[in-house]
């Protein structure tokens, strides 16, 4: 009887002591998401003010949306669960492990970031419906977009809502009404080239000026050894070719002067591609249609003055050199392919156009993850993964290539007039003079990698094409923008200009 009553004793005891617990935990585990606990792991310094001036704190509903109601599933579910002990073991490995003197704050705000940690079903558990009283025709046009597509397109509501649970004052979901207003003397006539050396375009009637680089002709390999690290198929074969001299902008084109062709083109209407591909001397500049409004700030307010233009489409970058060899009597155009690549190099026949491996740079490696990678001398020459704050950065930032042209490598991919083919190289003939790439083919190459690049995309010789369906995905245009990429922001361009033939 006894020993039963120790037994007894022994059940009831460990019944109260699971109960405890379970409330303890319980306890804990409410607290833990509530927003007090959220500040008191979370360090970001300004995450708490920018949070209360968004839309999700600061409205006229009064209603006030807690950390864990975007930042994590909605409660009652499995995956509320699975989400709340991953996030907070990773929580707190780097609260306790972490320098967050060393954290790179800004780009914890981009899109690529906060995608990770917000989460869909949580947007759409609270805002059911989707077209409030006062929303915009734009908006609209938006949402029904989504609802009819959702499925197909895997969209996320922020992707087109990044400022409203924490506030971005440079992030817009407004249409971009007219150009920045430009500043500066406004030039009266084109400049003067009489000698093959580089000069600084004047674009008249605005206050654009573009330095041009005088790259002087000669040949090289096109194309990587195929023992290169991280080298691609459509890399080779090499090929030794040709180029004639030309001159190239010494930087991507910047805003400052993007915007001075906005506004002098913009429109409303749409100049069928067709006429832009096919006809780049027309002799009325009036007749030029330019950029449509973007929807929102295409500088995804990063800043733009002598940063690159980014978003546009190619189609867009050819309109530009259209205009632009209208209003300066001199013949501008995008770089073929083996121009950029030519240029990039300057005159190198390595993986870059300065010292290093591949190897050595990239974040791609088993030991550079653990251990860090080289960026001793990338760092210097080019804006990628490992330096740019996820977004692109003034020319200042970078030195110059041997040829003297800046961020070949790196801050934005660059448009060339070659259409994309993984055997394009196969068609060149070794000592073949300036080549060109297939005429047919929907997509175009890019060269040079982004800002967002691992230093492997870096490389001279490596090569990327257009997406252009998956760029315009979440524009709800029909039909689609021809001028902005609703989806990708590492993409611009830079001009060339053919030598006269008095000068050659």
């Amino acid at each position: 009887m006894k020993k039963k009553k120790t037994i007894l004793i022994s059940v009831l005891a460990g019944l109260i002591s699971g109960v405890v617990l379970m409330i303890a935990f319980n306890s804990l585990w409410v607290r833990s998401s509530g927003t007090e606990s959220c500040m008191s792991c979370h360090v970001h310094p300004d995450s708490e003010m920018s949070w209360k001036q968004s839309v999700h704190y600061s409205n006229g509903s009064g209603t006030k949306t807690d950390c864990a109601a975007c930042h994590l599933p909605p409660k009652g579910s499995f995956a509320y669960v699975r989400a709340k002990m991953r996030m907070g073991m990773k929580d707190l490995w780097s609260y306790v492990f972490k320098d967050k003197e060393k954290i790179d704050w800004e780009s914890k705000g981009e899109l690529e970031n906060a995608s990770r940690i917000v989460f869909n079903e949580s947007c759409k558990e609270c805002h059911v419906n989707l077209y409030p009283e006062g929303i915009s025709d734009d908006g609209v046009t938006a949402h029904l977009y989504y609802d009819d597509n959702e499925e197909k397109l895997g969209l996320e509501c922020i992707s087109c809502h990044l400022d409203a649970g924490h506030y971005n004052p440079g992030y817009s979901h407004t249409a971009l009404k007219k150009a920045p207003q430009q500043s500066g003397e406004r030039y009266s006539a084109a400049a003067v080239v009489d000698a093959f050396e580089d000069f600084t375009e004047t674009v008249p009637g605005t206050a654009a000026a573009i330095r041009m680089i005088a790259v002087p002709g000669g040949e090289f390999t096109m194309g990587s050894p195929e023992d290169e690290k991280f080298r691609k198929d459509d890399e080779g074969p090499c090929r030794r070719v040709g180029i004639s001299p030309f001159f190239m902008g010494e930087t991507e084109v910047t805003w400052d002067q993007f915007w001075a062709f906005y506004s002098e083109t913009m429109s409303e209407g749409r100049t069928p591609p067709s006429v832009i591909y096919a006809n780049n001397t027309r002799a009325d500049i009036d007749a030029v249609s330019g950029p449509t409004p973007p929807f929102g700030f295409p500088d995804q307010g990063w800043g733009m003055g002598d940063r690159p233009a980014i978003t546009m489409t190619h189609y867009a970058a050819e309109t530009f050199c259209q205009w632009l060899s209208l209003k300066t009597g001199r013949t501008y155009r995008l770089p073929t392919e083996a121009e950029w690549e030519y240029a990039a190099r300057a005159g190198s026949e390595g993986a870059y156009f300065f010292e290093g491996r591949p190897s050595d740079y990239s974040g791609e490696g088993l030991w550079n993850r653990i251990f860090g990678a080289d960026t001793t001398v990338i760092n210097s020459y080019a804006i990628y993964r490992a330096n740019s704050s996820n977004r692109t950065q003034e020319p200042s930032s970078v030195k110059p290539n041997a040829f003297r042209l800046k961020n070949m490598l790196g801050n934005v991919m660059e448009y060339c007039s070659d259409r994309y083919s993984e055997k394009a190289y196969s068609e060149i003939n070794d000592g073949e003079v300036d080549p060109k790439g297939p005429q047919e083919g929907k997509e175009y190459v890019v060269r040079g990698g982004n800002y967002a690049s691992d230093a492997a995309d870096l490389r001279c010789a490596a090569r990327a094409h257009t997406e252009h369906d998956a760029w315009l995905r979440t524009d709800p245009q029909n039909p689609k923008s021809i001028w902005w990429y609703s989806d990708f922001k590492g993409i611009g361009f830079r001009v060339v200009c053919e030598v006269p033939e008095n000068l050659k």
